[in-house]
């Protein structure tokens, strides 16, 4: 079929627009990607913290931040050590706290002591890459719990 003159370059606006709408879908499908990667070394990180938190319980003495505190710094300095390459070490931020303390183990009811929950919260501000959302922040968080057993 022959084009007439009234129909040259109809195809161009159209590829134009499809390729605009292919293009923000792919692109979309890569940044939700990026989005559940960090979101689950976010919750990976949390693990990792109680998992620190738990090993230096009250009666830890060998190890170093024995006997780990609540609040920040420790653990968080902890976890940023723990960065991955698609991440911002300096963005990670955690906070460690003990929720409960059951006075069965007959420790009284001193944080970090046995049978105490350790846990820890994580969170990372993720930035999207896509122009139409590049200001957008989601900010993730993931909380871990674990008991300290000695």
């Amino acid at each position: 079929m022959i084009a007439t003159k009234s129909q040259r370059g109809a195809t161009l606006p159209e590829t134009l627009l499809v390729m605009t709408v292919l293009l923000g879908f792919m692109f979309g499908i890569v940044d939700f990607g990026r989005a559940l990667y960090t979101y689950g070394f976010v919750a990976q990180l949390a693990r990792q913290g109680a998992r620190w938190a738990i090993v230096r319980g009250s009666n830890c003495t060998a190890l170093d931040h024995c006997p780990a505190r609540s609040g920040t710094s420790d653990v968080q300095s902890y976890l940023q050590s723990l960065n991955e390459g698609a991440t911002d070490a300096s963005k990670i931020g955690a906070v460690l706290s003990w929720p409960s303390c059951p006075q069965s183990f007959g420790t009284g009811n001193a944080a970090n002591a046995p049978g105490c929950i350790a846990a820890v919260t994580v969170t990372y501000p993720f930035k999207f890459m896509l122009p139409f959302v590049s200001g957008a922040t989601l900010n993730l968080s993931s909380t871990s719990q674990m008991i300290i057993s000695n």
